[in-house]
Order: structure tokens, then sequence, then C-alpha cells
């Protein structure tokens, strides 16, 4: 644990009027070089990590995989200590990210039709009540200062695909274990396409300028917030904010995100095993960490729900409270598994650029 005087020489940036550049990255290597050999080996860069990974008041514990899964991604050249070139040039990215993230808050379908309307979340079998995230979001808000805050919205044409209603409308294909008479409201179907596209039919919601496709009114929009669309396809469904169910078509999201240098990527809204973990899980694709806020979600099935959050944090996604959220915002709490997110991120790039597939700018 950590004394209340230790002098962390990571805490300093939390200040985001001292930004973290070249030269600190120089004094941190200088800081945690303690025998002068110009090499960080395996003790000096666990007493880094013991000082960069900290709730503010004391250490996180990393586990021995998780040490020597850091290490590997920053070392270079695999000789299993970091050279000074090799913190210059990998763990200044690495640490900037940590120390100093840019953050936007994804509030995913806070929409009418989800929570007073046509697919309220209270009449799913979860029994979750959707107004229940709203209170939790616009703590957030009024907390906590993001660089950026992204709405998305289901913004369905009537004769869109995902409706049990127009479950007439397109042929069923012939491996559809459900027949075009019998298939109801929350049975997954098959249609023959083309392409032949499987798909879970839900009650009419969130039709484009309807009322239920709407923004829930007791929802607070700050100035200068972003709203993306998805769903507008009549042939294929969009559960996340980046992607059709397809991978064939993209929003806007990702660009927005770029844009604005966004690093990290704070999720919230409905539905949780739905729009919001597929959000999330697409959002690590396209290699921003992802922050659940597990208070400020509802879902629509209790297993399908716990399934989603397991398959967040098995590809590196962490889950927390909104209590929680300020702190990391700001760099005071600086969880591991965030951190190795980083790391990945940092390898992933280096080897794009090594193998001329991508151009440093």
């Amino acid at each position: 644990m950590d004394s209340p005087d230790r002098d962390n020489f990571f805490d300093k940036f939390v200040d985001r009027k001292k930004i973290f550049d070249k030269q600190d990255c120089i004094q941190c290597f200088k800081r945690f070089d303690v025998d002068r050999d110009g090499f960080l080996d395996k003790k000096e860069f666990r007493q880094l990590l013991s000082d960069l990974f900290c709730d503010g008041s004391q250490s996180y514990k990393l586990t021995e995989d998780q040490e020597q899964e850091l290490l590997t991604l920053l070392d270079q050249d695999q000789d299993g200590k970091i050279s000074r070139n090799e913190f210059l040039g990998n763990c200044f990215y690495w640490l900037k990210q940590i120390l100093q993230p840019t953050s936007a808050l994804i509030v995913v379908d806070v929409q009418n039709d989800f929570l007073d309307g046509n697919l309220a979340l209270r009449n799913c079998p979860a029994g979750q009540d959707g107004l229940g995230v709203i209170p939790a979001i616009n703590s957030v808000l009024d907390t906590v200062n993001f660089e950026l805050v992204v709405y998305t919205r289901d913004w369905h044409p009537a004769d869109h695909i995902s409706f049990a209603d127009n479950k007439h409308i397109r042929p069923f294909h012939s491996t559809s274990q459900i027949s075009q008479k019998e298939a109801k409201v929350h049975d997954t179907v098959v249609f023959e396409g083309p392409p032949v596209t499987e798909q879970r039919l839900w009650p009419t919601h969130c039709v484009q300028g309807s009322w239920g496709a709407e923004i829930h009114t007791d929802l607070k929009v700050p100035d200068n917030s972003v709203f993306v669309d998805k769903g507008k396809n009549p042939n294929v469904d969009s559960y996340s904010a980046f992607w059709d169910n397809n991978k064939q078509a993209q929003t806007e999201l990702v660009q927005i995100l770029s844009k604005n240098n966004i690093t990290d990527v704070y999720l919230c809204g409905v539905a949780y095993d739905v729009c919001v973990g597929f959000t999330g899980l697409d959002a690590m694709d396209h290699g921003f960490r992802v922050v659940a806020l597990d208070d400020a979600c509802r879902g629509v099935h209790i297993e399908s729900i716990d399934e989603m959050k397991t398959s967040l944090q098995d590809k590196g996604a962490i889950i927390i409270n909104t209590c929680k959220v300020k702190d990391i915002v700001e760099g005071c709490d600086r969880p591991p598994k965030l951190g190795l997110q980083t790391a990945r991120n940092v390898a992933l790039a280096r080897t794009l650029v090594n193998n001329n597939k991508v151009h440093p700018t």
C-alpha cells in the first residue's frame, strides 16, 4: 500500500496543465533505471508499474501474467528488458494515454420506446426498468468533464426487418427453424435475402421521426453533444453504433471519435446485452479503451447481460459503477486492465507500421 506522502512520479500529470511530453518520458526512464545501465529490467519495470497503476491512494496488484504481457508488448527486441530507445518510442505513447486519456461518453439509445413505449425494457424478460439509467447518466454528466458526449439512436424506417409486424414482407429462408406464420416477438428467424439474414424479431420501435425515437426528455443533453443514428437500412439491423449487423456499412461514429482524438469510450444506456454491448465490442476493435458503466445500463435478458459482460471483460473492457468515472477520466485512478489494452494497441500500431500497412504521421 502506498504511504500518504509517497512521491509518485506520475501523479503530477493528473493536472492537465502539465502535458506529458518526451522530456518527461526521459525523466521517467531515469527515475526507474535505478542501476543506470540504460535498461529497465523486470524488477525496475515492476516498480514503474506499481507507481503507474494506482487508484489515487494505493497501488493495484498486477498478476504475474499481466506484468509479463506488458513487458513483452513494450519490449520491441524481446530481450527481456526495455532499453532507453524502446522506452522513448513505445512507452511514451503508452504512458501518455494512461496518464492523460481523452474520453467520450457514449449514451446508447435512451429513447422513449425503450423506456416507456413499444419496447419498454420493463416488459422484457429481465424486468429491468430503463428509466433507471437516467439519474445515473445525468449525475455523470454533472460531475465529469468529457471531451465529447455522443448520443446514439435507433432510427428505423417503418418497413424495418427487425419488426415482428413486418415478418410477412420478406420471405423466410428454408433454414429458419420458426415458420413465417408462427414467428413472434423475441423469436430468431432467418430471412431469405439476399443475403441470408438471421434476425431477432422485436416490437415496432424507434421509427424515424416518431415520439418513440426521441431521446427521453428527462435525460440531460449538454451543448455541443453529437448524435449518431443507426439501423436506417430497412434490410439489416444495427445493434452496434459503429456497424450494421452484417458489418457491411459503418456509421460516422469512428470518424467522430478519431477527429476528437478520443482514446477512452465510456458506455451507458440500453440495452446492456444488445446495443450497449455490441458498441463496446466494436469500439475495442477500433482501438478504443472501453469502460462500461454498470449502474447506468439496463438490459433484456439476465443471462445475456451476464454473457455480454463476460465478453466485454474478456476482450479488455472494464466494468465500473458511475462513482468511479471521474477519477479514471482525470487519470487519478489508473486501472491495470486499461493500461494493458493501451499496450496492446501500441504494439499493434507498431506492427502495422513495420509491415508498411500504414504510414506514421
